[in-house]
């Protein structure tokens, strides 16, 4: 590693090496210019080339002289004369060749000039080299051409002599600019030494002051890691402590004359961890891989002096030093947080296994409760198709509705340990909210009329019909306000208002809101209301009844749905309750009434029941014996996987908790073979309503669950959905106990008698297959055909109860007399779907 005090230090002495080389060079590199300038100037002297131009004239003129003395004498001194030319040649030849006039050639005029004297003495050469006849014949000539010449050579001289004074001019100004440069430069290498020596100055006066602060910050460093909670021990890169805090002391109990000096892992290493240590040291020492260094805090085991293994969490850290890399690790004792965590893991698991506990009980009770309850309803649904006294039947009735009532009540306790447990799951699906409160006002009138009490609904602004939400729950919630409301309220008036809220950045919001001119509640009573189990004082217990679980699941229920429920009241004037969540609007889905068939035109089937329980069974076949199908019964799950790989069923009826094996297990062999019933429709029927296990029963192969009881409404159901599709969306959401009148049918029965309502209600049902077969091919009749049919069939419906079908009967005829084709062929659509819930209950 870069020891990172040292850095700086390093740093600053390479930047002044560095100056100081640059500022060397340009000294270096000026005094040679100087030294390179002196000796070219020192050699021009040497050559002396001023002199020879000035000489080439001299000789040009001595041979002029000689000439102009020869062309008079009667014996002329030729010799003298061609030695002064010769002289004169060898001058101008030097010009022209040596090196030393290279740049002076390059001159204009001088080249020029020296042309002009070359041809000169090429074109009297020739003169000069002849006889001493043929020379003095000459010398007129030559004297003429000398006179020609002369002011070239003197030219050629001067052009000479003003260019090398130029050049040494020249050269005496680059020297002396060199000098001034070297000058600069070396003011400024003095003053930048000035400044770097002030520099070093004020670094050693900080180096001074640094180590003083870092001795201080050592001491304080000490004293930090001697007063630190975790343990501070510091090695080097062999392994050896070199430093081992009080705090280190005191948790692996050595002393630090004990520990320093001492091998790492031979003194706190555990010894099941010695030889992964001794490797990650070697390994670091070796390859310099650190797979711990540097990477936080890790959990691990040390050991005490007195040899105790106990856990711990480090961190370690590494550094340079001027003696090599050291390792610092900070140790924390974790025994006390280790055994906390492990009681919490504990205490978390024995929470656990007790919700667990309690959700299998619930589950247990749910299956115990519901066994013998689908067993006693069942045979009350059988037992209402005998022969009975109109007291008889209303006793039944009575025993059907605390049934019902009990089942409703286990039904709340699951739904409060699924919602406390978090594994309450919401079902949104397409529905009507309008169609939902009219639903709920409907069943709620007659308990507001007993009490003398005005029920009613309506939406505030533009409703919003069609939403997609959980029914369900929604159902659960308004049913529990508006019954509550109704309950509790005398000769007074309950008012159901719905209202979307529209908020920017959010999703729709439905409110609705409950209010009464009821008995009101105090305080006290308001702010526990939502809680379970409370009914209010003794006085609020003798007039009403109930569990107390109501507004308790309401309120999960809104929790579920992301909503809230709030609640104002003042003791005899009412209460106001309002509910709001959030919901999805949607477009009303589309229905394909060409589809649609009568109930009554199912075909019989053949259904293997399997059942160990034998109440059970008889009740399911009777039921669908009554419906017409063929039921092949079996007591386990071993004996229905026989049946199903040899025969072939149109539906299988499953029971989860069975000897043998159980239906899971059956249903997965069923699925898994190649039997006759591989691909045919499972249906769970199970008491267990738990949410988890029915998921569980769908992914082993299952097709659809039917909770107990069972009942006959929920058995055609089913077969319906699966054996005859085209049904399937008839009766949703549809109460079978309001499409008919049981009143009108009890006191037929005590006044004609069994035996006579029998072929009655025979016919009835054949006529109205009969009728609804005419119907459906109504484009073939006049609207009074029409109007009359439905009116003849409305009155038969009437007098034996069917109110839902006297209604859609008159909504067919009204629409006819009116002459309205759409509304009729609507109204038409309507009634198979209401016979499909009304003729089971056409029963004598």
């Amino acid at each position: 590693m870069i020891d990172l005090k040292a850095s700086p230090l390093r740093l600053r002495l390479l930047i002044t090496l560095l100056l100081g080389a640059v500022g060397l060079g340009v000294i270096v590199y000026l005094s040679t210019a100087v030294v390179r300038d002196l000796r070219l100037l020192n050699s021009a002297r040497s050559d002396n080339v001023q002199w020879t131009l000035s000489q080439a004239e001299v000789e040009f003129l001595e041979y002029h002289l000689h000439l102009s003395t020869v062309i008079g004498d009667p014996a002329p001194d030729l010799r003298s004369m061609r030695r002064e030319f010769d002289i004169f040649y060898s001058r101008i030849n030097t010009l022209r060749q040596a090196s030393i006039y290279a740049a002076l050639r390059n001159v204009p005029e001088f080249s020029r000039n020296l042309r002009i004297v070359q041809t000169f003495l090429d074109r009297t050469v020739d003169s000069i080299d002849a006889s001493d006849d043929a020379l003095t014949a000459a010398l007129p000539d030559l004297i003429e051409r000398a006179e020609d010449v002369r002011p070239n050579v003197r030219q050629l001289a001067n052009s000479g002599l003003n260019y090398f004074a130029e050049d040494s001019d020249r050269r005496r100004s680059n020297i002396a600019v060199t000098l001034m440069q070297m000058a600069a430069v070396v003011t400024f290498l003095l003053v930048t030494l000035l400044l770097l020596a002030l520099y070093l100055a004020y670094l050693n006066a900080q180096n001074v002051r640094r180590r003083a602060e870092i001795a201080q910050a050592s001491e304080r460093m000490k004293i930090v890691t001697g007063t630190a909670l975790d343990a501070v021990v510091v090695s080097d890169a062999k392994g050896c402590i070199l430093d081992f805090n009080a705090a280190a002391e005191q948790i692996f109990g050595y002393s630090a004359e004990q520990a320093i000096g001492a091998e790492l892992g031979a003194l706190i290493v555990p010894d099941h961890h010695r030889a992964a240590h001794a490797a990650g040291m070697e390994r670091m020492r070796q390859d310099g891989e650190k797979r711990v260094v540097g990477k936080g805090r890790i959990k691990l085991e040390a050991k005490r002096a007195n040899g105790e293994i106990f856990p711990v969490e480090f961190a370690i850290q590494s550094a340079e030093t001027d003696d090599g890399e050291i390792f610092i690790a900070f140790l924390r004792d974790i025994s006390h947080r280790v055994k906390t965590e492990a009681d919490l893991v504990a205490a978390r698991d024995r929470a656990l296994a007790g919700e667990k506990a309690k959700t299998d009980f619930l589950a247990t009770m749910s299956h115990e409760i519901r066994t013998p309850l689908n067993g006693l309803l069942g045979n009350l649904s059988l037992l209402r198709d005998t022969k009975l006294s109109a007291k008889q039947a209303r006793y039944i009735k009575n025993m059907d509705t605390s049934g019902k009532l009990l089942m409703s009540h286990i039904s709340d306790v699951l739904d409060i340990t699924k919602y406390d447990a978090g594994k309450l799951h919401l079902r949104p699906v397409a529905m009507n909210i309008s169609t939902l409160l009219q639903d709920i006002i409907d069943n709620q009138s007659g308990a507001a009329s007993a009490n003398d009490t005005t029920l009613e609904w309506g939406w505030i602004g533009t409703p919003a019909d069609w939403i997609h939400a959980d029914r369900e729950r929604i159902q659960h919630i308004l049913m529990n306000v508006i019954g509550n409301a109704v309950k509790f309220t005398h000769e007074g008036r309950v008012s159901v208002q719905a209202e979307v809220l529209h908020m920017e950045g959010e999703p729709p919001e439905l409110q609705i809101c409950v209010s009464d001119t009821g008995i009101g509640m105090d305080d006290t009573l308001k702010s526990q209301v939502f809680d379970d189990f409370l009914t209010g004082d003794s006085s609020y217990d003798r007039e009403v009844g109930g569990t107390g679980l109501g507004l308790g699941i309401a309120r999960r229920f809104v929790h579920a749905l992301g909503g809230s429920i709030e609640v104002e009241s003042t003791p005899g004037e009412g209460s106001t309750f309002l509910i709001s969540f959030p919901i999805a609007p949607i477009d009303p889905p589309q229905t394909d009434t060409h589809r649609r068939a009568r109930a009554g035109s199912m075909r019989p089937s053949r259904i293997l029941l399997v059942e160990d329980n034998e109440i059970n069974r008889v009740v399911a076949r009777e039921m669908l014996v009554a419906a017409g199908h063929d039921v092949t019964e079996a007591r386990n799950g071993q004996i229905a996987v026989d049946r199903a790989q040899a025969e072939h069923f149109d539906l299988i009826l499953m029971d989860i908790s069975m000897p043998v094996m159980d239906g899971r297990a059956a249903t997965r062999q069923i699925r898994a073979g190649d039997g006759a019933c591989a691909r045919t429709p499972i249906v769970a029927l199970t008491a267990n309503a738990m949410a988890d296990e029915q998921k569980a029963f769908l992914s082993d192969g299952m097709n659809d669950i039917l909770t107990k009881p069972l009942t006959r409404e929920g058995l055609i159901q089913v077969i319906s959905n699966h054996l005859h599709p085209e049904t399937k969306n008839q009766t949703f959401g549809r109460d079978a106990s309001k499409a008919v009148a049981s009143a009108y049918l009890d006191d037929l029965r005590e006044t004609v008698g069994v035996d006579a309502l029998r072929p009655l209600l025979d016919r009835f049902v054949a006529e109205v297959d009969e009728t609804l077969a005419f119907l459906k091919e109504h484009p073939r009749h006049t609207p009074d055909e029409i109007a009359a049919r439905a009116h003849r069939m409305a009155g038969g419906a009437a007098q034996l109860g069917a109110v839902e079908l006297r209604a859609g009967l008159i909504a067919v005829e009204t629409a006819a007399k009116a002459g309205d084709p759409d509304d009729m062929a609507k109204a038409i659509a309507k009634l198979p779907a209401i016979w499909f819930v009304t003729r089971p209950r056409m029963q004598a």
